[in-house]
């Protein structure tokens, strides 16, 4: 019946197009598993160079102590006891303006075969604070007085680790030094992790004088492939220009312009503080309540503009995607080869069809294997190159005849360059995939719209092929 019946050969092409999605399950287990070594390369990098930077100021911490004089009672409510008390507080003063220009470098750095990109941001700060009124200042005890201290330049950075070289530091023209950490910032708060320079000299003349205070900041900040900016000062202004050709804005503000070429972007933001809950958020982890415990610390849970240097091909989510079509792919191959035998009136056998799907399968793990070590499209290439070879090899010997078996593998190169062309085009993915299976479809609906597929059911055997693994088998038998 198997090799008579045109209905029980498609019923088995479907249970071998159903096996073979074991070996395309497993290769994609292996896919899965390599993008977490990849992932895994980056978290070590991160750990031993720097990671992903969040950029959180400059901004003015100025301490104080907050005096008052706590009255103590006796039985008859006199007064008993005098006592001073104080507790020290803090006090941040946000820039009017900030304006920074940057230059992104793109680094490529290795960890074994995976590659992670980095950048180097070579960037100028310029802007001013505002003239300081102690009557800003918040009284938590009553009748209670404050002791000013003199207050220090901050700027907060997600990993310190990144800042390469000295930073140059200019207060109302003079130049400042910066030393490690900044005093008064909470534990876990977002000024927990930076570098602070004590305001002094005509700086902090200015400063008590109530005068607005002028900086000038040049630093150069390595990190991981995310660049955060948190927009702190009543308007802040970035530009940023870098020669990586792939860019990824996002956060909470988008560029106002932004220029992508082949030769690198430019991007350039402008952010009030009256649309930005930035200063809230530095506030709210200041006393106590870090914002980044629900983001475990990662940039989206603080109000900040974005850009990454991101990988434009993957090569992990690109075998990803392929794998997807695997048991398209199969199927479509097997159904042509099912079209030469039906109509040719040849005879296939089961272990062929499997030997042809298995070929198939193979080409996604080659394609992951060579795109570890060279660009994917020439991976893909050469994958594709050695699967249409080896079947049109395979097909012209059991199909007895070079030219059936070249237009098979030349329709198999077709169905690699489609599926190439749903990789490359990410946006158009669905709608050239629903386009080619529509087109399949329709071809094998056409092809076959005047076929008697209960006479093929019942034909008699048709005469065995010289070198098929099928027998044929006497009348008389």
């Amino acid at each position: 019946m198997l090799r008579n019946s045109a209905l029980a050969k498609v019923a088995l092409l479907v249970l071998i197009t159903i096996v073979l999605c074991i070996p395309l399950a497993q290769i994609r287990g292996l896919i899965d598993e390599r993008g977490g070594s990849q992932l895994q390369a980056a978290h070590e990098l991160a750990a031993s160079h720097a990671g992903p930077q969040v950029v959180v100021g400059p901004l003015l911490v100025m301490p104080y102590v907050e005096r008052w004089t706590e009255v103590e009672l006796n039985d008859k409510g006199q007064v008993k006891a005098r006592i001073a008390r104080s507790k020290p507080m803090t006090h941040l003063v946000f820039p009017e303006k900030v304006d920074l220009k940057g230059r992104m470098a793109p680094q490529e750095r290795y960890r074994g075969i995976f590659k992670v990109l980095f950048y180097d941001l070579d960037g100028a700060w310029k802007g001013s604070f505002p003239a300081f009124d102690p009557a800003a200042l918040a009284h938590t005890e009553k009748d209670s007085t404050f002791e000013l201290q003199p207050p220090v330049f901050a700027f907060g950075l997600q990993d310190v680790r990144g800042i390469q070289g000295a930073p140059a530091l200019r207060l109302a023209g003079e130049t400042a030094k910066f030393l490690p950490r900044i005093p008064g910032a909470a534990d876990g708060s977002w000024l927990a992790r930076g570098i602070h320079a004590p305001v002094a000299g005509a700086a902090l003349q200015a400063w008590e004088r109530r005068e607005p205070v002028a900086f000038d900041m040049k630093m150069v900040i390595i990190g991981q492939e995310r660049l955060s900016i948190a927009p702190l000062a009543d308007e802040t202004t970035t530009h940023l220009t870098s020669t990586w050709p792939h860019p990824s804005f996002g956060g909470q503000f988008l560029a106002v312009q932004r220029t992508v070429t082949d030769s690198g972007f430019e991007a350039s933001w402008a952010v009030s503080s009256l649309v930005s809950s930035a200063r809230k958020q530095i506030l709210a982890s200041q006393g106590g309540r870090d914002p980044r415990a629900a983001g475990a610390g990662q940039a989206d849970a603080l109000d900040s503009f974005d850009v990454t240097l991101a990988q434009p091909l993957n090569v992990y989510s690109q075998s990803t995607r392929a794998v997807k079509y695997g048991a398209l792919f199969v199927a479509l191959v097997l159904m042509a080869a099912f079209m030469f035998e039906l109509f040719k009136k040849l005879r296939l056998h089961p272990v062929q069809y499997a030997l042809v799907g298995l070929a198939i399968a193979l080409f996604f793990l080659l394609l992951l294997a060579l795109s570890e070590k060279v660009e994917f499209w020439l991976a893909y290439t050469a994958a594709a190159g050695a699967s249409v070879l080896l079947l049109m090899v395979y097909f012209s010997a059991v199909l007895k005849g070079w030219k059936r078996g070249v237009s098979l593998a030349g329709y198999v190169a077709l169905l690699y360059g489609t599926l190439y062309g749903l990789l490359a085009s990410e946006n158009n993915a669905l709608l050239l995939g629903a386009l080619l299976l529509f087109g399949m479809l329709a071809l094998l609906m056409i092809a076959t719209r005047r076929v008697d597929w209960y006479a093929l059911s019942g034909r008699d055997s048709p005469a065995p092929m010289s070198g098929s693994m099928s027998t044929a088998v006497p009348a008389s038998a």
